[in-house]
């Protein structure tokens, strides 16, 4: 495969965060894009699969797309799937796994269509390599057969780990938020490293990360490996010259006031061990502190923060009562922008306040909604600063 071929690519995503992805994805150099539900197709070469990995911070995860065509019988899909130029990708030894998906089509059978498909790669695969049976020892190839409408779509893996795995969090808390989630919630406020940011409800500590992480500016994929580096197709040269980009833009002196707080003293443990896993102890400061104690400690600064969403029984007063304290705490804050996540459908009311704007979002498989309070220099640069957010 030569290292200027245009490829296909999918960086998917959770459904709400397309926006936010194709942002990014422009961010990095990369146009020629088209947004689809949980999913933004968009153009590149080879480097784009390590650098859409090292820098994508709200996408699940990112494939490249080997073909699409029309498959209405178990023929079809076979000859459609061997068709692709598997020798290019999958060596010899490739430990190559096939799953498929089917959605409004005539082959409605999952494990029939993973098996025809299977068959498929393993018959060109032989016309490449004289082989009885593949011994599937080396490097790992996800490969994915998508049916829908009677179309089928077959995408390679690239990422193999979602890229919500940062690297940073061994241990989790009851219910964390997602790194893309939380990433996505900065991204969305349009915070500025310069402003203040705060956390009342931090938990094991994601969101001040993901916002430390987004304020110097370090590309959240450097502390990991994914599956496409141990590919030989893609030159192990262009991983590491995305890494060494990837390091050469940080901005490690860039001061930053983010701080979290919560009641709960093993979750701030539990935050504290996290925040020194991602490299930015040094940018956050943990509190144990009720809502109820914060006070007004800068102006014109940012309240983010996904708070107890109190679905169990006897929860819910409890929760009730802790969002008429954001509320309060939103009031005593005067200037400041609020953004909070939550499933609760009274949620503007017990904060006092309808929102700015709403805009729904998936907190894993639970609907929520983001409610959008802009203060009064909210996008916009503060009088006598050089900070924009």
């Amino acid at each position: 495969m030569s290292e200027t071929c245009t490829l296909t690519l999918i960086a998917t995503a959770a459904m709400g965060l397309e926006a936010v992805v194709a942002r990014e994805l422009r961010g990095l150099g990369y146009d020629q894009q088209r947004v689809e539900n949980g999913r933004v197709r968009f153009r590149g070469d080879p480097r784009a699969i390590c650098r859409a990995n090292l820098w994508l911070r709200t996408a699940d995860r990112v494939l490249v797309e080997l073909a699409s065509f029309p498959a209405t019988t178990f023929e079809e899909l076979f000859q459609g799937v061997r068709a692709i130029p598997w020798e290019e990708w999958i060596p010899a030894d490739g430990r190559f796994i096939v799953n498929g998906r089917s959605h409004q089509s005539r082959l409605s059978s999952v494990p029939a269509c993973q098996s025809v498909a299977e068959k498929a790669v393993v018959e060109r695969l032989r016309q490449r390599y004289p082989l009885e049976w593949f011994p599937k020892s080396g490097a790992r190839y996800l490969i994915e057969v998508s049916l829908l409408k009677d179309v089928a779509t077959v995408t390679l893996d690239t990422t193999g780990p979602g890229l919500h795995k940062r690297g940073y969090r061994k241990l989790v808390t009851e219910a964390p938020i997602k790194e893309t989630l939380a990433a996505a919630m900065v991204l969305l406020s349009r915070w500025h490293p310069d402003r203040p940011l705060l956390d009342p409800c931090c938990g094991s500590g994601t969101i001040p990360i993901e916002a430390a992480l987004i304020g110097h500016n370090l590309a959240p994929g450097l502390h990991r490996s994914f599956d496409a580096e141990a590919w030989g197709c893609i030159p192990a040269r262009l991983w590491q010259e995305a890494r060494e980009e990837g390091f050469d833009l940080a901005e490690h002196g860039r001061k930053l006031d983010i701080r979290g707080s919560d009641i709960d003293p093993a979750a701030l443990e539990l935050a504290q061990h996290h925040l020194r896993a991602a490299g930015v102890s040094g940018s956050v400061r943990l509190e144990r502190k009720p809502l109820q104690e914060i006070g007004r400690y800068a102006p014109y600064g940012y309240l983010i923060t996904n708070p107890p969403y109190g679905e169990r029984m006897g929860e819910r007063e409890a929760v009730e009562a802790l969002y008429r304290d954001i509320g309060r705490l939103a009031r005593r804050l005067g200037d400041w922008s609020v953004f909070v996540i939550t499933p609760h459908k009274g949620f503007e009311r017990l904060f006092g306040r309808r929102a700015d704007r709403k805009r729904k979002l998936y907190n894993g498989r639970i609907e929520c909604h983001l409610y959008q309070y802009e203060g009064p220099y909210h996008g916009r640069r503060v009088p006598g600063t050089g900070g924009e957010g």
